[in-house]
């Protein structure tokens, strides 16, 4: 559904010409509208959704429809500040401080004294940070690194997670007593696959600007192809379809491109999916979750199959004769299978008759060979992830952390968790 032009506030309209945002999908009209409701009212803003949806633009909408607007505004990465500086950077230090600490400087909070701060990846705070922070919300008081002085200072907080915000404070990663504080409002920002007809006037906007900045010729896009990218999940959002759209534009300059054009942009065997309709837990939805156990699950089924490649050559070598009358099938498609073991998904199953046209071998787990014994763990599976991205990327962790889709300073703690050698 898609709300007409006439339908929508002046106001609305205003900030998402002032703003850039493209769109009339209502979950994206109902956040802009709330964005500017909680303006002008100097309360904690928490701005939650999938990464990618443009979460960063909805800091700027209650900044400047706020009596602050004409202070200063700072959008702060909490993901990619180091752990050991982060402190220093929201509330500044005194000279001698810490090593490296040569004189005195000012942090976000009094630099913002009066104005907005945008903390983006909220989640990704320590615990000790987390703390200082609380007290800033509760008293506007904080004190430099090194420093004894209490100093105020009159800022605003909106922050913004793609983390699930109640699954963090149950596992003690997020102060329940700071996420009341953030939230005592909260804007959601819907995923692209449940905006509409937004994804094709997004696709439109994009292949415009780039044609624009770059004096290529433009490229349209057909029905097929439209009707592509509306079935398309799109789990990278609007930050995966521009990026898509940019290469069309690139290499498809001035053509009219089709369905195939379009699915040879996108993963490999990816462009199937269709859209689900929204609901409370795909809002809850964690991509880094599901990665993980995406991971551990190929990871998983990969020592499988080598373990049955070992014992059928293993067969093989020995000269014993494969059994009829057994066979082994993965199941194609089994509903939650996100939550379900790899090998539960492996069923071995009787026919009832021998095929002649194609003997089976007798690979029964019980006789799976010694180095399968040993199921592979979650940790040993991400330790392993990591090491490899590092490995293929010549041991930058902000490159390997970008391929991971994390921030560097979730791969800092993962390298010195699990001991790591660079």
């Amino acid at each position: 559904m898609q709300l007409n032009l006439q339908e929508i506030p002046a106001e609305i309209v205003q900030a998402k010409q002032r703003y850039g945002i493209v769109g009339n999908a209502p979950g994206l009209i109902a956040a802009v509208s709330r964005a500017i409701q909680v303006a002008p009212i100097d309360l904690s803003v928490l701005v939650t959704g999938e990464s990618g949806t443009g979460k960063e633009f909805f800091p700027k909408i209650i900044h400047g429809f706020s009596p602050r607007k004409h202070a200063k505004y700072i959008a702060v990465n909490c993901g990619a500040i180091p752990e050991g500086t982060i402190d220093s950077e929201l509330f500044g230090h005194e000279k001698g401080s810490f090593t490296g600490a040569i004189s005195s400087r000012k942090g976000y909070f009094e630099e913002a004294d009066g104005g907005t701060i945008f903390l983006d990846e909220v989640a990704e705070l320590p615990l000790t940070t987390q703390a200082r922070l609380l007290r800033v919300l509760e008293s506007g008081e904080f004190i430099k690194v090194g420093s004894s002085t209490v100093q105020k200072s009159n800022v605003r907080i909106v922050a913004a997670t793609n983390v699930g915000m109640a699954k963090a404070v149950a596992e003690g990663r997020f102060r329940e007593d700071l996420y009341y504080r953030l939230s005592t409002v909260t804007i959601n920002i819907p995923p692209l696959r449940d905006r509409g007809n937004d994804i094709v006037l997004l696709s439109r906007k994009f292949a415009s600007e780039f044609s624009e900045r770059y004096s290529m010729p433009p490229v349209t896009f057909d029905d097929s192809a439209r009707t592509l990218m509306l079935r398309y999940r799109w789990p990278g959002n609007v930050r995966q379809l521009k990026n898509v759209v940019e290469q069309i534009a690139l290499f498809e300059s001035g053509k009219e491109i089709d369905a195939e054009t379009v699915g040879s942009f996108l993963p490999a065997g990816s462009f199937n999916y269709a859209p689900v309709a929204a609901s409370h837990t795909d809002r809850a939805h964690e991509y880094s979750t599901e990665r993980d156990v995406l991971f551990g699950m190929i990871l998983r089924l990969q020592n499988q199959i080598d373990s049955i490649s070992r014992r059928l050559d293993s067969l093989g070598a020995s000269g014993v004769q494969p059994v009829h009358g057994g066979d082994f099938q993965v199941a194609e498609e089994v509903p939650g299978a996100e939550n379900v073991p790899v090998r539960s998904l492996v069923k071995f199953q009787p026919f009832s008759s021998p095929l002649p046209t194609a003997p089976m071998v007798d690979v029964s787990p019980v006789e799976e060979a010694p180095e399968s014994s040993s199921p592979v763990t979650l940790e040993e599976t991400e330790r392993d992830t990591i090491r490899r991205a590092l490995e293929r990327n010549g041991g930058k962790r902000k490159e390997a952390a970008r391929e991971l889709n994390i921030s560097e300073r979730t791969l800092y703690r993962k390298i010195k968790e699990y001991g790591i050698d660079l």
